[in-house]
Parts: C-alpha cells; sequence; structure tokens
C-alpha cells in the first residue's frame, strides 16, 4: 500500500506537466490552418485521452490506498439524488449519442432528499456509465432507473455484450478482469468496480448485479433512505456549466474506444 501511494503521487507530477504543456499547444494550434491543423489536432487528442487514462488509474490507486488505510474523507450532505443522478446523465447524454447509443433516464420519484456525499456519488455513476458505454453494442441503449422505498435505488442497464454468469461474483474484485475476444481493447486496470463496490459501501449501502451474454448487464446501486442531523448549505449543481466536473468525465471516460 505504501508503494503504490508514493508511486502514484510521484506519478501525479508529471501528469500535471504534461496537461500543462498540452494546453499551451492547444493554444499555439490556433493559428494552423487546413490539413496541418487536422493533422495537429488529432495527436493532441490522442496525447490528452491517454494523459486522462493514465490519470483514471493514478487517482483510483489513491483513492484505493486512503480506502485501505481509512483516510478517505466521507461528507455526506442532504441534497436531491433524482435531480444530481439526472444532470450528470444528462452531461453525458452527447457523448453517448456521438457513439451511436442512446441514453434514458426514468424515475418513480420527483424528488428524493437523501444524504449522500456529491463527489463519491459522482464518481459512482460515472464509472458506471463509463462501463454501459464501453462495453455496449453499437446502436445500443443505456437506462438509468430509480426507484426510492425505504432506500434509494439507482439502476444504470446496458444492452451489450454481457458477463457470464460464473464471473459476476468476482467482477468487484481488486484487478479482476474478464478475459473474452470479445473485449478487444475495452479491458480497463480491474480497480473501477472494486472502488466503487467501496465507495457504495461507506454510503452504507450495497451494488449488485445481474447480466446475460448478448443481453446486457444492470448494476443495481442502493443506498439508504436518511439524512444527515445538520443540513448543510443549499447549493446548486449543474454538471453541464461546471468545468471541474466536465473534467472527470473526461478523466472517468478516458478508457472508451471505439
Amino acid at each position: 500500500m505504501d508503494f503504490f501511494a508514493n508511486i502514484s503521487h510521484e506519478l501525479r507530477t508529471p501528469l500535471n506537466v504534461i496537461f500543462s504543456a498540452l494546453q499551451l499547444l492547444k493554444l499555439k494550434s490556433s493559428s494552423l490552418a487546413g490539413e496541418e491543423l487536422e493533422y495537429v489536432c488529432r495527436y493532441l487528442g490522442i496525447i490528452e485521452q491517454n494523459g486522462y487514462r493514465l490519470l483514471k488509474l493514478v487517482n483510483n490507486l489513491i483513492d484505493c490506498t486512503k480506502i485501505d488505510a481509512g483516510y478517505l474523507e466521507y461528507k455526506p450532505q442532504n441534497f436531491d439524488i433524482i435531480n444530481f443522478v439526472e444532470n450528470i446523465c444528462m452531461s453525458v447524454c452527447e457523448f453517448v449519442n456521438q457513439n451511436d447509443m442512446n441514453l434514458i433516464f426514468d424515475t418513480d420519484t420527483e424528488e428524493k432528499i437523501v444524504a449522500f456525499d456529491l463527489d463519491m456519488m459522482e464518481r459512482i455513476i460515472l464509472n458506471l456509465l463509463s462501463n454501459a458505454i464501453k462495453f455496449n453494442s453499437k446502436n445500443g441503449k443505456i437506462e438509468v432507473n430509480i426507484t426510492c422505498d425505504e432506500c434509494v435505488n439507482i439502476s444504470i442497464k446496458d444492452s451489450g455484450i454481457g458477463i457470464a454468469e460464473d464471473k459476476i461474483g468476482s467482477i468487484f474484485g481488486r484487478f479482476e478482469q474478464l478475459s473474452s475476444k470479445k473485449l478487444h481493447n475495452k479491458e480497463g486496470s480491474g480497480i473501477g468496480l472494486s472502488l466503487v463496490k467501496s465507495l457504495v459501501d461507506i454510503h452504507g449501502g450495497k451494488i449488485t448485479a445481474s447480466s446475460k451474454i448478448n443481453e446486457g448487464t444492470t448494476f443495481t446501486v442502493s443506498i439508504p433512505s436518511v439524512l444527515v442531523e445538520k443540513k448543510s448549505n443549499t447549493r446548486t449543481y449543474n454538471a453541464l456549466n461546471d468545468c471541474s466536473k466536465v473534467n472527470r468525465m473526461n478523466v472517468e471516460f478516458s478508457d472508451i474506444y471505439f
């Protein structure tokens, strides 16, 4: 754990330098035109996506070590979970449509105030949406549905390649990867779902998965419908207009290639 923590933090420094240099190159490239501009933009895009991909791995490793050491801070506040998840879906909708997929959001409750950590929950939803896009089929569908009872149940369903029944039980293990000829370059580090499960556990909730080969996979996150005693100051959450949230989406979706 000490090794992972140290190496992860050491990787952060050169990554920051790379992204700073990339921003300057983008500014300079605006003076180019035609095929030269297209050529430069193409390779700047490759550098950026793979920089984000490495940043995602580093962030996941750092958070895993924090969780294992008990140092990941949990900051719940009372917030409308329906509006929160819907805004995230709206922010990724354009990305989904660009990749010939369709995202559908539905809920049985218009508003539900519960206590949750906004940053952690955004990480959970973005990671599951990333998987739904990555392992979906062309012209596929992603359905996000929220139901409320004694818990808030958020399900994210895709119409993709699915997971074999004998593999379902192991997908939340750290560094677990599914081997399949259908996956090609879609494998990740095997940390994402393990981290998602840990973040859901911190909320006192649970995450389950069900799947059928060639029919798709459904992940369901359930968190308790409770409130914290002291309400935080009310603030507006708008994933579309918040640059830091959009940047986080770029990081979470960085390992999606088509």
